[in-house]
């Protein structure tokens, strides 16, 4: 060990700053967090906060109220990452014809990707207005329907929160898949015409075996996150109203920790987050045989 450090001492130096880096910006905050989850932290302990064990992770299992909201957040993850590859690759396969003013409408379609997030979610808030929205007065003078409650309805607020983060993440996944799209050999194709395949099974048998490779690292990526999205269901439903009850797992953590100001829960409960994200994670990769290539 110690002559291969002498051995290889240079290529050492030159990745010392960059594990510096690392411990300070990762692996210090993450274990002050667990540290932090193990104590009492809050407004009222700011100065006298003591180690108090899995109280807090405890107390947390205990909620019924978590369950509630880790269901809306499983409901919130994958409604938008089905909309986002299913929309994605649909928007890609039309991309990937030869169309006039391909790189016009692949540079807008894009846009929504390219925005901020709170002025997209602020915008969308504005046009979820019950009374002056644009979709509200859309719907009445195309379909002639009332005026719909969106953000003071707990299910609506939900959908809408829903609508804008399909709007906002679908060009990410469009973009993969168009590039991956774009390596698939043509031959592929024309094999499988002259063997008589359809449009269908062309795109069954060949197209979605090679997006493959491309797509489940993007999906891993995509997954995690919405799971964490924190600010379009904040902006849009406003901290979670109507009633308090718009909220999946990271805005119900925000608001522990920054209004109720109960850090020591609050980081408990980013730990378990992290548990659920790392233990999906790890599920699809083995489900997927993602990491298959690099072990032979």
């Amino acid at each position: 060990m110690i002559s291969t450090l002498s051995k290889h001492r240079f290529p050492y130096l030159l990745l010392l700053p960059s594990l510096l880096v690392i411990l300070i910006v990762v692996l210090y905050p993450f274990l002050y967090n667990f540290w932090l989850s193990l104590s009492n932290m809050s407004l009222y302990h700011i100065h006298d906060a003591h180690l108090v064990g899995f109280e807090n992770y405890k107390n947390i299992l205990l909620e019924p109220e978590l369950y509630v909201v880790l269901a809306k957040t499983a409901v919130w993850t994958f409604v938008n990452v089905f909309f986002h590859v299913g929309i994605g690759i649909g928007v890609a396969m039309l991309l990937n014809q030869s169309i006039k003013g391909r790189g016009v409408y692949r540079a807008l379609l894009i846009l929504p990707w390219a925005m901020p997030q709170y002025i997209v979610a602020l915008t969308w808030r504005g046009m979820f207005n019950y009374q002056y929205g644009s979709i509200n007065l859309l719907l009445g003078k195309w379909l002639h329907l009332p005026p719909v409650p969106w953000l003071s309805n707990e299910t609506l607020a939900f959908i809408a929160a829903t609508i804008t983060n399909i709007w906002l993440g679908f060009p990410f996944m469009m973009i993969v898949a168009l590039g991956a799209m774009q390596s698939i050999p043509a031959e592929l194709y024309e094999a499988a015409a002259i063997d008589g395949a359809s449009a269908w099974r062309r795109f069954r048998h060949v197209t979605l075996p090679m997006l493959k490779p491309i797509m489940v690292p993007a999906v891993s990526l995509g997954t995690i996150w919405t799971f964490n999205n924190l600010n379009v269901m904040w902006i849009v439903t406003r901290g979670g109203q109507p009633s308090d009850k718009s909220h999946i797992l990271v805005t119900y953590v925000y608001k522990a920790a920054f209004t109720y100001y109960r850090y020591g829960y609050a980081a408990a409960f980013s730990v378990l987050i992290f548990l659920i994200l790392l233990g999906f994670v790890l599920w699809y990769l083995k489900t997927t045989h993602a990491l298959r290539e690099e072990r032979r």
